[in-house]
């Protein structure tokens, strides 16, 4: 199963979506809306973007991080550069391979969106401050196929931000 949240600004944009989605047959036991006047955050048990960011962000730079530094020594033995001629081939090549470590952490970072929750910054906000902002979370569930098909009808709507969530196994 998987979720979508919308979130939008008030309360009238959200209600307009959730009437859209009924009106185009989407049932209403797997529509809610979070905010004031309806559930509240505590109610709220989707897994926070922030620490999906954060796990996906580790995950990658477990893998580029190693590869990174065997690119780096690699690259250095192949081209054969004595960039600190100090500290010889092998301290060259181990230098290398320590920037290229440094080059895959940062990559890891950056590809996997873990850079916004790690400075809190556009998407990876949390849906808590979100509501405590007065914003309103639309959260749909449903298949793959179903949130591809009610997509449009939320697209339209232009929300704040929009995610796809797993939920949780």
């Amino acid at each position: 199963m998987e979720y979508l949240v919308a979130a939008v600004g008030d309360r009238i944009e959200a209600e307009r979506i959730y009437t859209d989605l009924e009106k185009a047959g989407f049932p209403q036991s797997n529509l809610r809306i979070f905010g004031t006047g309806y559930q509240t955050a505590e109610d709220f048990d989707l897994e926070d973007p922030n620490e999906n960011a954060k796990q996906r962000a580790f995950r990658m730079m477990t893998w580029l991080i190693p590869f990174g530094f065997f690119g780096g020594v690699t690259f250095n033995a192949i081209t054969g550069l004595q960039t600190f001629p100090w500290a010889g081939v092998t301290g060259n090549q181990v230098i290398g391979g320590f920037l290229g470590a440094g080059s895959g952490a940062l990559g890891g970072l950056l590809a996997s969106g873990g850079l916004g929750a790690v400075l809190s910054f556009g998407d990876s906000r949390t849906y808590r401050d979100r509501l405590d902002r007065g914003e309103y979370l639309l959260v749909i569930q449903g298949s793959r196929f179903q949130l591809a098909d009610i997509l449009p009808i939320v697209r339209r709507a232009r929300p704040l931000s929009l995610q796809t969530l797993q939920s949780r196994p």
